[in-house]
């Protein structure tokens, strides 16, 4: 199969195909894969786009600069929120290589965009980065008025193993003068970053026996 063929493959209704299709491009890339599904994240066709999103994001960290300099400077919020989205599948799918500063530099960033999809979608890619993150979401959420923006980063805090992350959420819920929600959402996110912490304790007890 051709890669125009497998680019083709990538809209199809079948995720089984498109995952295919996906493998496939990565271990087949040249110099204008890259390129090429960067162009597909202002499609309409919204399968098409995700699917480009995933690819970038099994490619790896060579997609973070084209993926950066389009958050950064994108002319609509669709190419935005996908390029948010395709560092977000960076960092899923490649948890062993250090996600790349510049990538945490434009996702903060992204976090004051003023398109909410924009912002919320750059929040949880940070929280997806993990505890390289925790300072740009800590920061962020100690300065941001935006209610939508703080909630979303304490539901992505929780999710990462950082002993700072219990004194933050601690303080907020004991916050009388916070908004009730922003209070609500850190009593709730307490609860999830023990089990996250009990999880991860579990999993280290089972890789050293």
């Amino acid at each position: 199969m051709t890669l125009d063929s497998l680019f083709e493959q990538l809209k199809n209704p079948n995720p089984n195909l498109r995952q295919r299709a996906r493998t496939e491009i990565v271990m087949r890339r040249n110099a204008d894969t890259i390129p090429r599904l960067m162009a597909n994240l202002e499609q309409e066709d919204m399968i098409y786009r995700r699917a480009s999103v995933k690819t970038l994001g099994l490619i790896g960290v060579d997609s973070v600069p084209s993926l950066v300099d389009s958050l950064l400077n994108g002319k609509n919020a669709t190419i935005r929120a996908s390029c948010a989205k395709g560092l977000a599948q960076v960092a899923v799918n490649h948890r062993d290589v250090d996600f790349p500063q510049e990538g945490i530099d434009a996702l903060e960033s992204g976090m004051k965009d003023p398109d909410p999809v924009v912002h919320i979608s750059s929040v949880m890619a940070l929280g997806a980065v993990g505890l390289p993150a925790s300072d740009a979401l800590i920061t962020a959420l100690e300065s941001t008025d935006n209610l939508a923006v703080a909630v979303a980063i304490i539901n992505a805090l929780s999710g990462i193993n950082d002993q700072r992350v219990p004194e933050v959420l601690n303080k907020l819920s004991n916050d009388e003068s916070v908004d009730p929600y922003i209070k609500e959402s850190a009593i709730s996110a307490l609860s999830r970053f023990d089990m996250v912490m009990k999880y991860a304790s579990m999993e280290e007890e089972r890789l050293n026996k």
